[in-house]
């Protein structure tokens, strides 16, 4: 007869301490699953090995996030030629002002990587083993593997390899996805494929064009979601960088974005929707809805009735 599952009280489980809560301050948590995931041209790659650079060295990501857990990192661009991840690594050095030479950042060389092929996964997991990188980077998923990404039980298996070595060597593990250009109420709901893939993330982050500029928002399983907020790419000699926009247009670019959830999801259900409903399914803060909500009967997208608010 098979043993009885091991169990503690709850008050015995061990604490995790604040510091270690964390790889990159309020971007990503301490041995995190999730995505990258935006329609083309977003800057998902850009996005990626700034994250990746910004632990091997310590740095800041994106000039805003601080690294509280450097270490190691591991890389695979499977879409890009290994001069192009050099210069790109190299640019995002440059910007910070250390050698590559130094960086303790490590690039899979690998023409093809296959996520659902046992020989690789036993591979990669060997990789993993050798280095023990804090975060490991894979770019993007749909080119490692030739599963079905619309089948629950396909993408839940993959998935499930991923979880095990995060567990197993206690590693970061960044996977870039697309999403649709569509917009939805929510940035997970635009995913492509298995509603799985949106699930597993412990941490997400999801990157959308705003005209000029581009909005990120970050998503937590276990903290709370900061405001979305404003990137910008810029190029300056030979070093490029993606920057948090830490001026008033950051503001104006998270409201814009917010108004296109509202209305989106307002026009997508029969009937009104209450602000709590409202609240409840963009998950963001009362003050910052009731602005919005403002803004767009002022507008004239949106009207308020006595059961809540309805498109125009």
């Amino acid at each position: 007869m098979p043993d009885a599952l091991p169990v503690s009280r709850a008050g015995e489980l061990e604490q995790q301490a604040q510091e270690q809560q964390w790889l990159i301050e309020g971007l990503w948590a301490r041995s995190a699953i999730g995505l990258i995931g935006g329609a083309p041209k977003c800057c998902k790659t850009w996005f990626g090995l700034d994250m990746a650079v910004s632990v091997a060295s310590a740095t800041a990501a994106m000039g805003h996030f601080a690294v509280t857990q450097p270490g190691p990192t591991l890389v695979y661009l499977a879409e890009d030629a290994l001069p192009q991840v050099r210069s790109r690594i190299e640019s995002l050095c440059r910007q910070r002002g250390i050698e590559i030479e130094r960086l303790d950042l490590h690039v899979i060389t690998s023409p093809i990587l296959r996520l659902d092929l046992a020989t690789d996964q036993e591979r990669l997991g060997q990789t993993i083993a050798a280095l023990r990188p804090r975060l490991v980077l894979l770019d993007p998923l749909v080119r490692m593997h030739r599963l079905d990404e619309n089948s629950a039980a396909e993408i839940s298996g993959l998935l499930g390899y991923i979880r095990n070595l995060q567990r197993q060597f206690d590693t970061a593990i960044v996977l870039v996805h697309h999403a649709s250009k569509k917009q939805r109420s929510q940035p997970g709901q635009a995913l492509r494929g298995s509603s799985d893939l949106h699930a597993i993330g412990d941490c997400n982050a999801y990157l959308a064009r705003n005209g000029q500029h581009i909005v990120l928002t970050i998503e937590h399983r276990a903290a709370r979601s900061p405001e979305p907020m404003r990137l910008e790419l810029a190029a300056e000699g030979d070093t490029t960088s993606l920057r948090v926009v830490a001026d008033g247009t950051a503001d104006s670019a998270s409201a814009s974005c917010l108004d296109e959830r509202i209305v989106e999801l307002i026009s997508s259900v029969d009937g009104p929707m209450t602000r709590t409903a409202l609240r409840d399914r963009l998950r963001v803060n009362n003050q910052r809805l009731g602005d919005a909500l403002r803004r767009l009967e002022d507008e004239h997208k949106i009207v308020r009735n006595e059961q809540g608010w309805t498109s125009t």
